[in-house]
């Protein structure tokens, strides 16, 4: 998908490329591990938050960095005043995820007990060949080791009733305790989930301490459309910006700022873990980054007054069946470029000082900008931003890119909406 051709900002973002990062990423875990690999093949180092830093050369001329806590990862590259640019933006996506005794039996059919994590469109889920991902922590000697596991082949269903067994044939209204439990197998030999899903990843299952496993739709990404102009993937919120973000920071030439990228986990559910937007991850990578430059804690906390925060997530594209879910006015095109989100009651964090640095990075890359507000008799879904703002004291600004089909299983875009949304990105982490 090429850059559109009033772009100023080259960018090496494209659609396929999105397709490709989000099949590889089916977790959390999964998409800091792919945004590693791609830090380390341009020259980032890795840091470790129990380590000292000291001797890490966070001084030197454009240092590059990055640290992974869990599912959330922040990287940098140091630049010469030290002020934050930073995008930010999350890795986990609403999906079905695995309870602790996962292992069902009903109506003689193997079943695993599944549960909703964050506002999953349940009937999306349904009649899907699913695979399983995660992470698995294990007994390792005397210590506890853990590694990642991503089961491609697809292993389980959630099967919707007969239309013929529904009361009035227009469906049902799904129980998330009792109607998204996935087919497993049957007969007398299915194996323990938990057991397999072990095997698969290598490990003994009778080590196996701790998982964090959800499901993911198997389909690949695809490029469709009559003229190939749409992205149908799963997990585009927040991927997208995941994609987007790490691209506009690899493309990004050398700037003043210290350029940023830091990608929170848990952002579904509020937020509020030791690897959320509402932790002390972002604030204390910033401090130490400041202080093994010879900073002092006043340093750090001017150096943060100065810095900026682009929250980047994904915003809702003008429904073609639905326009009346509206907000009239505000029109939002699949393909018409970045999307600045504004809300009066502070679901989004952007203000009027925001909004402008925005406008001018879209106009420096060349793209258009179009403008988000959420109708006012809907509830207005939140961000990263507010939290970040408020724990940090960042100025902070909510931006995305169009989509359709939003927490579904299955996400659609636009595909020069991709390109677009990087070069903004870029033009952020590099102007001012």
């Amino acid at each position: 998908s090429p850059m559109s051709a009033s772009a100023r900002i080259p960018t090496s973002a494209t659609a396929r490329g999105l397709g490709e990062f989000v099949d590889a990423s089916p977790s959390p875990f999964h998409v800091c591990a792919t945004v590693a690999r791609e830090l380390e093949s341009a020259g980032y180092t890795r840091l470790f938050e129990d380590q000292p830093w000291a001797d890490a050369g966070l001084d030197a001329p454009s240092a590059r960095h990055y640290v992974i806590r869990g599912g959330s990862i922040i990287a940098w590259e140091t630049g010469q005043t030290g002020t934050f640019r930073i995008v930010g933006g999350h890795t986990d996506s609403p999906n079905l995820r695995l309870k602790q005794h996962p292992d069902r039996s009903s109506a003689g059919v193997a079943m695993v007990a599944l549960e909703p994590y964050g506002g999953a469109w349940l009937n999306s889920w349904l009649d899907r060949d699913l695979g399983l991902s995660g992470r698995l922590a294990y007994r390792s000697g005397n210590s506890v080791a853990h590694t990642l596991v991503h089961v491609t082949e697809p292993v389980v269903r959630v099967p919707q009733l007969a239309i013929h067994l529904s009361e009035d044939r227009k469906g049902v209204s799904l129980d998330p305790q009792r109607h998204v439990n996935a087919v497993w197998g049957i007969g007398d030999d299915v194996p323990d989930v938990l057991g397999w899903v072990s095997e698969y990843a290598g490990i003994d299952p009778d080590a196996l301490l701790g998982w964090e496993l959800m499901t993911h739709d198997v389909a690949p990404s695809a490029i469709i459309g009559a003229d190939g102009n749409l992205l149908s993937a799963p997990r585009l919120d927040n991927q997208g910006t995941c994609y987007t973000g790490l691209r506009a920071l690899l493309d990004a030439g050398s700037s003043a700022h210290t350029k940023m990228l830091v990608l929170f986990d848990h952002e579904e559910v509020g937020s509020g873990s030791e690897r959320g937007a509402a932790s002390d991850f972002l604030g204390s990578i910033c401090e130490r980054i400041v202080l093994a430059r010879g900073g002092s804690r006043a340093d750090f906390l001017q150096t943060m007054a100065a810095s900026i925060c682009l929250s980047g997530d994904m915003a809702h594209a003008t429904h073609p069946n639905y326009p009346e879910r509206h907000e009239p006015g505000h029109r939002i095109s699949i393909g018409g470029g970045p999307v600045l989100k504004v809300n009066q009651n502070l679901r989004y964090a952007s203000d009027a000082v925001g909004e402008a640095v925005f406008a001018l990075a879209c106009d420096a890359a060349g793209v258009p900008m179009q403008r988000y507000v959420h109708r006012a008799d809907l509830p207005c879904g939140s961000t990263i931003g507010p939290i970040t703002a408020s724990r940090t004291g960042l100025t902070t600004i909510d931006v995305g890119a169009p989509q359709l089909a939003m927490h579904s299983a299955r996400e659609l875009m636009g595909a020069d909406d991709v390109p677009m949304y990087s070069a903004a990105l870029q033009a952020f982490l590099t102007q001012g």
